[in-house]
């Protein structure tokens, strides 16, 4: 069965205001909870992985997946995406200042793979990521992502 990123985001917000990593996070955090992917614990649990690990979640150049361990917080997969209107740092020296953040929730290992596959597609995709830079709406940011091959 393919992956669809654009059906698996669960809340989409474009050029929101965050005045540190924390609270981009935070805003991820809480479109997850919105999609009812998980409980405001999760948002804790991934602030505490960077604070534990460092910005190990900026995983391109402008780009943080935020997400921790499955746990009892996570209530089903989901997904959240933030970008923001101003970059914020989070301290990756290579990938600095985040300017787009995936919130991800994973039942399981074999579900993170899954996502990670498919934002890995978009992510080498440059046309498919200046669109959604660009994007100044969810329903934009569905339609790139509409345009792209889903990941089986």
């Amino acid at each position: 069965m393919a992956f669809n990123l654009a059906e698996a985001l669960s809340s989409i917000v474009t050029q929101a205001d965050a005045a540190d990593w924390r609270a981009a996070i935070r805003l991820a955090g809480d479109g997850l909870v919105l999609g009812g992917a998980t409980t405001d614990a999760y948002t804790d649990e991934m602030i505490d992985a960077v604070e534990k690990h460092g910005p190990y979640i900026v995983i391109a150049p402008g780009i943080a997946l935020a997400h921790s361990r499955p746990s009892p917080a996570v209530l089903t997969g989901g997904l959240s995406w933030v970008s923001l209107a101003t970059p914020v740092e989070f301290g990756n020296k290579a990938n600095d200042p985040v300017n787009l953040v995936i919130g991800l929730a994973a039942v399981d290992h074999d579900a993170h793979l899954t996502v990670m596959r498919a934002l890995a597609g978009v992510l080498a995709d440059s046309s498919a990521m200046e669109r959604l830079t660009a994007a100044t709406s969810p329903d934009d940011v569905r339609a790139v992502l509409r345009g792209l091959a889903s990941v089986a």
